[in-house]
């Protein structure tokens, strides 16, 4: 995505922002923390705002066909999970190639993240990027040799960025207010 694009989804996001109603506005700060543990997560918070859960479901819809909200998914915590050598593989690749060659890596269900940059010029010559999580960085080393193998990578240049510590890993915080300040100071102690 370039610059002018990006300029353009953040002041329609801003004008969809300026126009929500109390009820969505709530909405929003009920969900930016993350859904309820619970079997019923949006009958929880429609219960908070007053509301019943199919209307919690349509504001959700509706905000997202607006684009507020892009979407919604699942934070998981890879390290807790054990996998604790994760790899960002970063690939110099002829720009004709680049769609190409992303659809080969990602096919593969342990590329978790595969998505194209601008090359930052003389300093960073990659364009592609993916990433690899693994128990191990054996693991993870002889994962990138097969994909090298299975997609023909064996003559672009590459690095293998191996993540040293996670300072940060939560959903958007579309509101900020003095609690969600303290919020985000605390998730960045903890996880440094």
């Amino acid at each position: 995505m370039d610059m002018k694009t990006l300029k353009t989804q953040l002041q329609s996001i801003n004008r969809h922002l300026a126009e929500l109603d109390a009820v969505d506005n709530a909405l929003i700060r009920a969900i930016e923390n993350g859904l309820a543990l619970c079997s019923r997560p949006y009958a929880q918070i429609a219960d908070q705002l007053g509301i019943d859960e199919p209307e919690v479901l349509a504001r959700l819809a509706a905000l997202q066909q607006q684009g507020v909200i892009k979407r919604m998914g699942v934070v998981v915590r890879h390290r807790e999970l054990g996998y604790r050598a994760n790899a960002m593989l970063v690939w110099d690749v002829p720009d004709e190639r680049v769609s190409e060659l992303g659809r080969c890596l990602s096919q593969y269900d342990f590329i978790t993240l595969c998505y194209r940059r601008p090359r930052v010029l003389p300093d960073w010559p990659y364009n592609l990027f993916c990433m690899i999580h693994g128990k191990s960085r054996e693991d993870v080393l002889q994962r990138i040799d097969w994909l090298i193998a299975q997609c023909h990578l064996e003559s672009l240049p590459h690095r293998v960025l191996f993540s040293r510590r996670r300072f940060k890993q939560r959903g958007a915080v579309y509101r900020t207010t003095g609690s969600n300040v303290e919020s985000n100071r605390d998730e960045r102690h903890y996880a440094t």
